[in-house]
């Protein structure tokens, strides 16, 4: 699990996804007092944030890239004629 001074910005998909799956497993397991669960919790809540923010991105950035693909015309329908 990463260090929670590290900006949620600054880990990688893979670093922050591991920390939030950290963050659940502790907080199901009833050990931690208030104050701590707490702490966790809010930090949990950054990272999803910051995952859904990332999954949003490159779900765009896909949809994007497929219409791209959707607009070009195949090689029967482009003219090909010189004008």
């Amino acid at each position: 699990m990463t260090n929670d001074s590290t900006a949620v910005d600054e880990l990688s998909f893979r670093q922050a996804l591991a920390e939030l799956e950290g963050i659940v497993s502790v907080l199901e397991s009833n050990t931690l007092e208030l104050e701590e669960s707490l702490k966790r919790y809010e930090r949990g809540v950054a990272l999803l944030a910051s995952l859904q923010q990332r999954l949003n991105a490159a779900e765009q950035k896909i949809e994007v890239l497929m219409g791209e693909l959707s607009a070009s015309p195949d090689d029967e329908t482009q003219d090909s004629t010189l004008s």
